[in-house]
């Protein structure tokens, strides 16, 4: 149980001992400090349950509130508003649990069985801004469900069985025809063959053959032809495919490992395929499908829908799979190897129609359970100044290899040459700059776009992530000064900063609560920066290492390690890692 909630239920007792009942307390954060730190809004409430003035009400409760030692300014404003304050020797109290135990601040949830797609990087294709969103938004939210007790698995969900390899392969094909993948007479092992091909070669030929492919519909139906072979296990293409998935794969991660996203499942679309016959049985059976133009599709339109809702495209008039149809797959196989309780999509706000389709026809084949949630978490786009989608400086996608170059230049010019190296200055740069990158996506609610200014996200100063890890590597550079001094409890709240710091670590709970309630980190991310804005304030007002009341000294450095566990822990939520350095 979280101190808060601690707080709240015993404010329910005092509420019970002056003669009434309430199921949820309406404890607030009071705007009006000279008032009170909190503000209890049931009294208007109660009044109507209880037909009495609210007025008489809070007096009654405060009547009891006086009698706890751990409340103290207890008024009543307007109609019946109660203000109130902590007592220092509670705050105190609570602060001296958390110090000895961080996690008594954080309130765990009901156990669930979450599995989380995002990522969604597509093999052979390099890895572009437009991932970026997906990919920090869905280890954050992983990481905060795993924090508040849940069971959480990523999927990367890689894009691995469409067109797009199709053409990359014809393009091998293209470009050496003497392959032998090639060769229908070849019986050998193909592990044997060399492929002379590197990931650098896999983005290059992409574009290439998409070009193609819009240029010439001869080119385009080969492609289609050959993607046919692949999803059919031709001897030759397969395994050609495998390769170039292999290849890909392994650069994909290495991006991921920059930005400090790590899935429990690499999966792709190809991996649910096994379970394509039972699929197509299981909407065969219930009368769901039907032939359209040599398509097979599904009617997902419910009479309740106020704008045209197309049909799902389950089999291509080609025999090909759709997307719409992997992903259906994909829940099929979720459900038989993980049965989740929940399963969240982390995606483009612009996939939000592809998703409905998808929910719909599961939920009319039954392959899930009513109560299993299926939740798509849209996300808006990161614009250049021109408030469209950033592109580079000649109007190209920018990878993200691109991007987080193009941050890192920028942070390296902030970087102190005074204490660090050249060797140390590479490492600690990209470290900073991918800090700024993640702090910037997780400021604005996740729905909204921003705009990318690269001078602004690297700034040490102002609403930023080098601001964050800046002053997260003061905090422990001061705790390491202090390594001889008493560090055992704090003693005495001194100043209004100190107390306000207090009253905000309090309101963690609610943070990260709200956080996972909207599935969007901009709470955390805003919680952040006011916690240690206002340490900074403390840390100007006070000369702690030279502070000769030992007990005021303990205090603050006490405050210090609380405040430095809340932003490590919350940083690593984010994903954002704190060099020793900067």
């Amino acid at each position: 149980m979280s101190n808060l909630k601690e707080l709240e239920n015993n404010l329910k007792e005092i509420v019970k001992k002056a003669g009434y009942e309430v199921d949820k307390l309406s404890l607030t954060p009071s705007n009006r400090r000279d008032l009170g730190e909190y503000q209890l809004n049931d009294a208007m409430q109660l009044a109507k349950t209880y037909h009495e003035n609210p007025q008489i009400i809070a007096t009654n409760i405060v009547e009891e509130l006086k009698k706890n030692e751990n409340y103290t300014n207890i008024n009543i404003a307007g109609p019946g508003f109660i203000n109130l304050s902590l007592s220092e020797n509670y705050k105190i109290e609570i602060l001296n649990r958390i110090h000895k135990d961080i996690f008594s601040n954080i309130e765990k949830k009901e156990h669930k069985k979450i599995i989380i797609d995002y990522g969604g990087a597509n093999v052979s294709k390099a890895l572009h801004v437009g991932h970026l969103r997906s990919a920090n938004l869905g280890e954050a939210l992983k990481r905060l469900g795993k924090l508040l007790g849940y069971e959480v698995l990523g999927d990367a969900h890689l894009g691995d069985y469409g067109r797009p390899l199709g053409l990359v392969i014809l393009e091998i094909k293209k470009l050496y025809p003497d392959l032998k993948y090639f060769d229908k007479d070849y019986t050998g092992n193909y592990d044997d063959i060399e492929l002379p091909i590197t990931n650098v070669d896999l983005e290059k030929i992409y574009p290439k053959a998409s070009l193609k492919s819009k240029e010439d519909e001869t080119y385009l139906e080969e492609a289609r032809e050959i993607t046919m072979k692949v999803q059919n296990k031709e001897r030759g293409y397969y395994e050609l495919w495998k390769k170039v998935v292999e290849i890909s794969k392994a650069d994909i991660k290495k991006i991921y490992d920059k930005l400090n996203v790590n899935f429990e499942l690499w999966l792709g679309e190809s991996d649910s395929v096994e379970h394509f016959e039972e699929l197509n049985t299981i909407f065969e059976q219930k009368n769901l499908l039907t032939i359209s133009d040599n398509a097979k599709i599904i009617e997902v339109a419910e009479e309740k829908d106020t704008s045209p809702m197309p049909p799902l495209l389950f089999i291509k008039s080609n025999g090909t799979i759709s997307y719409e149809t992997t992903d259906l797959a994909t829940i099929l196989q979720r459900k038989k190897e993980f049965n989740p309780d929940e399963i969240w999509y982390v995606v483009d706000a612009r996939q939000s129609l592809h998703f409905e389709q998808v929910f719909r026809a599961a939920r009319k084949a039954s392959l899930i359970d009513d109560e299993v949630n299926l939740e798509f978490i849209g996300f808006g786009t990161m614009n250049g100044k021109d408030g469209k989608p950033f592109k580079t400086r000649d109007g190209g996608v920018m990878t993200l290899k691109s991007l987080i170059n193009l941050v890192k230049e920028e942070t390296l010019k902030r970087i102190n040459p005074d204490t660090i190296n050249d060797e140390e200055k590479d490492a600690i740069a990209e470290t900073v700059a991918i800090a700024a990158l993640k702090y910037a996506d997780f400021l604005p609610f996740r729905a909204t776009d921003y705009v990318f200014e690269v001078e602004k996200f690297a700034d040490l100063e102002g609403k930023t992530g080098p601001y964050l890890l800046y002053s997260t590597i003061r905090m422990k550079s001061l705790l390491n000064k202090a390594k001889t001094l008493k560090q055992d409890s704090i003693r005495k709240l001194n100043s209004q900063t100190e107390n306000d710091i207090a009253l905000m670590i309090l309101q963690l709970s609610q943070v990260l609560t709200k956080s996972l309630e909207t599935k969007s980190l901009n709470e955390i991310a805003e919680y952040l920066y006011n916690l240690t804005s206002l340490y900074n304030k403390f840390y100007a007002e006070n000369k702690v290492l030279t502070e000769k009341d030992q007990q005021l000294q303990e205090s603050w450095l006490v405050l210090t390690k609380v405040v430095y566990n809340i932003n490590n822990m919350l940083l690593e939520i984010l994903g954002i890692n704190v060099p020793n350095k900067m």
